[in-house]
């Protein structure tokens, strides 16, 4: 291997490590950017009146649509760290988009199958809808923030109910 060629592997593992932090911090992000605006929706009517209706039906819309909001919610922010680099901006993109898929997956598996939320003690939307709480649990794919928050309620939220349903697998759920 010649030096040129060293070097340029040398950059190609930077430029990965870069795509990867960003990636990373993106997710993060996006989910502290979502644990924020769901405990706006519960304080502020004008933004909280679709919210209000999603209470009343406790559904989700279905994972595309659930998508298709949260993409469109966050597409100010997705193209910002473009201005920082290609690969930055590239990192952040799929971080942010990463984040929105797995959010819209995991509130719709919440609302249908919430036994299947492994990554979860307690899957917090599930029992945010379940006992009515208008002031905890308000993350719908993670719970970090409502435990750095000071907004998690443990709840044994594990009953008959639960148990009696129908085992489905990870994939049946409403998609649209």
């Amino acid at each position: 291997m010649t030096f040129a060629e060293a070097t340029d592997a040398i950059a190609n593992v930077q430029q990965w490590g870069v795509a990867v932090l960003f990636f990373i911090a993106a997710f993060i992000f996006a989910s502290l950017v979502e644990y924020w605006m769901h405990r706006l929706m519960h304080v502020s009517a004008r933004i909280g009146a679709k919210h209000r209706d999603h209470h009343r039906r406790n559904e989700g819309q279905g994972v595309l649509w659930e998508f298709r909001d949260y993409v469109l919610g966050s597409s100010i922010a997705l193209p910002l760290m473009f201005l920082v680099s290609a690969t930055a901006g590239w990192g952040w993109l799929l971080g942010g988009i990463g984040f929105a898929a797995f959010s819209a997956y995991a509130h719709q598996l919440q609302h249908e199958n919430p036994i299947k939320c492994f990554w979860m003690k307690m899957p917090v939307h599930y029992v945010h809808h379940k006992y009515g709480m208008w002031n905890h649990n308000f993350g719908l794919a993670v719970d970090w923030w409502d435990r750095v928050f000071g907004t998690y309620k443990a709840v044994d939220w594990l009953t008959p109910d639960e148990l009696d349903r129908p085992t489905l697998g990870y994939a049946q759920l409403r998609w649209w």
